[in-house]
């Protein structure tokens, strides 16, 4: 009994390490980070990114003009738009891990046709 309590114990232990070395990153992310998960996970492993720690590599006024729409339709615009400007965080839209749908999503029909989760 004791021996089948430890063989559990370390296949689940073996598991966990598993899954937590299994995590998805995306090829562009992949180049620069490696495989230093600290490196965007500054508030610890198991926390979403700070928005600091994205605002490293991508500069939200770039993003903005990226993702600009036309003078009738600025305002849909995910990187600066009606409600948040500029202030929205990136994880309320953007997932490294675990795809997510855009937060405007929730009550707005339109679409970002290039959306990276």
């Amino acid at each position: 009994m004791i021996k089948l309590k430890a063989v559990l114990a370390l296949t689940f232990g073996c598991l966990l390490t598993l899954s937590v070395q299994a995590v998805e990153i995306r090829d562009h992310h992949k180049e620069v980070i490696g495989k230093d998960c600290k490196t965007c996970h500054d508030n610890g492993i198991k926390q979403f990114p700070s928005d600091q720690a994205c605002l490293q590599c991508h500069d939200v006024d770039d993003l903005a003009e990226q993702t600009a729409r036309s003078e009738e339709d600025k305002w849909q615009n995910p990187h600066n738009n009606l409600h948040y400007g500029k202030e929205l965080p990136c994880q309320e839209c953007h997932g490294e891990h675990t795809p997510k749908q855009p937060l405007c999503s929730n009550c707005h029909t339109f679409k970002f046709d290039k959306f990276k989760e």
